[in-house]
């Protein structure tokens, strides 16, 4: 069993539940933890053998670009991908922060983490 962690993955997007945040958008950051078995690609030195990173990358990208109300929402869209399209992943977990929330006060940001087993 192996695991792959993409770190600080810095996306621009608009979710919210103000109508403010949907116009003006802000700046959020992504950790995405997967694991899947790398035995083969350890191996075989292959990238058809490996958890591709590229691939996580391009769905967190792509799902954090689709405007939601709630980053819960989109913590699930990203997991739920992961699931159809990497077969091999077999546990995920994400971590969507928001930086400098519209909450009153100094917050540098607020995170959710979800996680799912495949």
């Amino acid at each position: 069993m192996g695991i792959i962690i993409l770190e600080n993955i810095k996306i621009y997007s608009n979710h919210g539940c103000l109508d403010e945040e949907a116009r003006i958008g802000s700046d959020y950051l992504v950790d995405l933890e997967a694991h899947a078995d790398f035995s083969e690609a350890c191996h075989s030195d292959e990238l058809v053998d490996a958890l591709d990173y590229v691939s996580l990358n391009k769905i967190v990208k792509e799902e954090v670009g689709i405007r939601s109300k709630l980053l819960e929402h989109v913590c699930k869209r990203v997991l739920d991908r992961i699931g159809q399209e990497l077969t091999n992943v077999t546990y995920a977990k994400v971590k969507l922060s928001k930086l400098n929330p519209p909450i009153g006060g100094h917050v540098e940001k607020v995170s959710i983490i979800l996680e799912k087993s495949y």
